[in-house]
């Protein structure tokens, strides 16, 4: 919760260049990447298109959190206030150390930039006339934090305070914290606002730039938020997310030593988040997946393909099923082009994730009267030839079974009259 730090560290800006390395593509191999260490007390990572946990370390542990507790307040004051909405600001009374941005008692402002200065510089102020103005006071607010958390099912979360000054009764957990900001990214203005290295306020008293405290956003392309905090008894907290080739991931670390082992832990485990995933296209559209025959024309068939792409997000490894269900051996013309013919059944973890129609790439004609005429005369000649075929078989059965019972009547005969000896 102190003022805004000095620059980075060279041990931050070493982690900050590697992190520019790696953000423009997907890594080469598909090898699965190997976990990182990290110093903080807790962290995870997930993969919400999956809802996969891809790391944890003591995810569920309770912990102070520190200026992270701001994300309950931009939650409730998204779902109780218009962005349009002017609240005027609450008295508070900062200790030196704390992030303000220097509100005077009565002034007014937008609840739009409220967030903003809530979010990037962390302002205490900001937090306390939003919770005032929501709520009527802090200590109605705090009741509806906490209703909010447990409506969404947040189990190791609690809340003292609308701003995240340690209390004992003010924590949460690496889990928890992610969570919140996946429901919080659904939210067109947090994530365009926490994506925000800086941001102008034009309400209030006058002109104010407030400097996202996340750096990371500035400094490394696919970090796209969310949240920083720091006190004495919270540590070092980060909220972030990053997306790179349409993946995303959100990563948490609490108690984390210092500002750059905080960014370094995060940078590592977002690192790690992302390559342990691909998109993976496993239907393409206008592919050919069947080949049908047509009905009185030996020599065409029929192409089926697909009417759309079909793709999704899966861990390196993972198999992706596609089955074909309902299509025809044979199709009979007339039939247009477009005409759905069967479908393909995409699988995910024994799932179905996805289902494309297969249609005919083009018309099949109807066949004309010659074709089906040499259709009909093929399967008479085929039917004759068996036809003959099963007769021939059946007489050199006979004639075997008839030169077998001669064999066996000689046989019988040369027993009961046995030649004489001379």
């Amino acid at each position: 919760m102190s003022r805004r730090a000095p620059a980075a560290p060279l041990a931050l800006a070493a982690a900050l260049a590697v992190g520019a390395g790696w953000a423009g593509s997907a890594p080469a191999s598909a090898a699965t990447p190997v976990p990182p260490q990290i110093s903080a007390r807790t962290a995870v990572v997930i993969q919400p298109d999956t809802r996969d946990v891809v790391y944890a370390k003591g995810a569920e542990v309770r912990r102070p959190i520190a200026s992270t507790t701001k994300l309950m307040t931009a939650l409730l004051a998204l779902e109780k206030l218009d962005l349009s909405d002017v609240l005027r600001a609450a008295p508070y009374h900062p200790s030196p150390a704390e992030s303000i941005v220097g509100l005077r008692t009565g002034e007014r402002m937008t609840v739009a930039d409220l967030l903003r200065a809530l979010l990037l510089p962390s302002a205490n102020d900001a937090a306390e006339t939003l919770a005032v103005g929501i709520a009527g006071s802090r200590k109605a607010f705090v009741r509806m934090m906490n209703e909010r958390a447990k409506q969404l099912g947040l189990k190791n979360t609690h809340y003292a305070n609308p701003i995240g000054l340690d209390a004992p009764g003010n924590y949460s957990s690496a889990q928890d914290l992610v969570q919140l900001a996946l429901i919080l990214r659904r939210n067109p203005f947090f994530v365009t606002t926490t994506n925000q290295p800086k941001a102008i306020l034009r309400s209030g008293s006058r002109r104010r730039v407030v400097v996202n405290r996340n750096t990371l956003v500035q400094n490394v392309p696919v970090v796209n938020g969310v949240k920083t905090g720091h006190t004495s008894g919270a540590g070092y907290v980060l909220v972030g997310s990053a997306t790179r080739d349409g993946i995303t991931v959100l990563s948490a670390v609490l108690g984390d030593p210092s500002e750059s082992t905080r960014d370094s832990d995060s940078l590592n485990l977002i690192r790690y988040g992302l390559d342990s995933y691909h998109r993976v296209t496993a239907v393409k559209a206008r592919r050919r997946y069947v080949t049908v025959k047509v009905k009185h024309q030996s020599d065409d068939v029929a192409s089926l393909v697909a009417t759309e792409t079909s793709a999704m997000i899966a861990r390196r490894g993972e198999k992706i099923d596609v089955r074909v269900v309902g299509a025809p051996d044979e199709l009979e013309g007339p039939i247009p082009a477009g005409t759905r013919e069967g479908t393909l059944e995409v699988r995910q973890r024994g799932k179905v994730v996805a289902r494309i129609a297969l249609v005919t790439a083009r018309d099949v004609p109807e066949a004309s009267i010659g074709e089906r005429a040499r259709t009909w005369l093929g399967r008479t000649l085929t039917i004759v030839l068996l036809g003959a075929l099963a007769i021939c078989s059946l007489q050199l059965v006979l004639l075997r079974r008839r030169a077998v019972r001669k064999r066996r009547r000689a046989a019988q005969q040369r027993q009961a009259h046995p030649p004489e000896a001379s």
